[in-house]
């Protein structure tokens, strides 16, 4: 080989290794993506499960660069230990449904000071350890409903109340809807206990209801999962009292049951498990180093706070899903 030829050579391998030194530097970083929630324990849950892989499956079509690790638990110990092993696979983003606030919060908090981006759904944390977080309006939730069904009422009745389990966003919903009852002195709260977002809790709180009290016109069960309870035992009960049975939260099952105009469940407000999804976009832009589509300002907004929204059978088409689970 001439000394020409040798020097051409060395020129071209130089220009290669140079061209794959810029695709390198080109090439988009890996984004890793811990999602981690509880497991499908009732009707919402299950639909926040859903929601959370539809939207992970989604991202993957659109990013290869972005990498997901779902993982969903049992109980808060399960969650704890989900976290953590996490943060040893090196992820970059975690969103986050606690199981329960309180014992969540330390292991969440050590992920943040680790650098990880947060973003909390839902039931929140007991410090503000994440960088977003997106809920459903609670007071929202008791505020809509009790307005719908003192209007429904005429402003006149005897109702009884299903509240969830016992935490911050069930007080929230409670407190709201007390609070706009006392603009209406012809309605009597008659009782009000914690179905604990259960099916199974709602018809036994029910069965109990119908039994202590002989004039019952409305009910508000606060879940739809609670409200199915509640119409098992109504339904048995053979009485024919009740006008109004109202729950929340949009299932496909009770938002059908408004479409084809059913005389006691003619309304729902919103609270949906589509929520994960947008908590899984949000972490996904942040990474990125997007800004949402609209926005003048750089960042991502730190709260999130999706409306209570009230479905009539007018809108209820808009609201259903029945592909979903839940």
């Amino acid at each position: 080989m001439t000394r020409i030829n040798r020097v051409i050579g060395f020129t071209l391998l130089m220009a290669m290794l140079a061209c794959c030194s810029l695709a390198d530097a080109a090439a988009p970083a890996q984004i890793r993506i811990g999602v981690s929630i509880p497991t499908a324990d009732h009707g919402w849950t299950g639909g926040v499960v859903w929601y959370a892989k539809l939207a992970i499956a989604d991202w993957q079509k659109i990013d290869k660069n972005v990498t997901f690790h779902l993982v969903t638990a049992d109980s808060a110990s399960q969650q704890v230990g989900q976290i953590e092993d996490l943060m040893v696979k090196g992820i970059d983003a975690l969103v986050v449904l606690a199981h329960d606030s309180a014992p969540l919060t330390p292991v969440v908090e050590e992920a943040s000071k680790k650098g990880i981006y947060i973003v909390s759904v839902d039931r929140g944390l007991t410090k503000p350890v994440e960088d977003v977080y997106v809920a459903g309006d609670n007071p929202g939730l008791g505020r809509v409903s009790a307005q719908w069904l003192a209007r429904e009422l005429g402003g006149k009745g005897k109702i009884v109340v299903l509240e969830g389990i016992p935490c911050v966003i069930n007080t929230e919903r409670v407190e709201a809807f007390k609070e706009v009852m006392k603009d209406y002195p012809g309605i009597e709260i008659l009782d009000s206990q914690p179905a604990h977002w259960s099916t199974q809790k709602g018809l036994e709180i029910m069965e109990n209801y119908l039994q202590k009290y002989k004039q019952i016109d409305a009910v508000w069960a606060q879940d739809d999962d609670v409200l199915k309870g509640v119409l098992q035992a109504y339904k048995e009960s053979g009485r024919k009292d009740i006008k109004i049975l109202l729950g929340g939260a949009g299932s496909k099952d009770i938002i059908k049951m408004i479409i084809d105009g059913d005389p006691l469940v003619r309304a729902d407000v919103t609270y949906p498990p589509s929520m994960i999804a947008t908590g899984i976009s949000m972490a996904v832009k942040a990474m990125r180093g997007e800004k949402l589509d609209g926005f003048y300002q750089a960042q991502i907004p730190s709260k999130i706070i999706l409306a209570a929204e009230l479905i009539t059978r007018e809108n209820a088409k808009e609201y259903y899903t029945p592909e979903s689970v839940f």
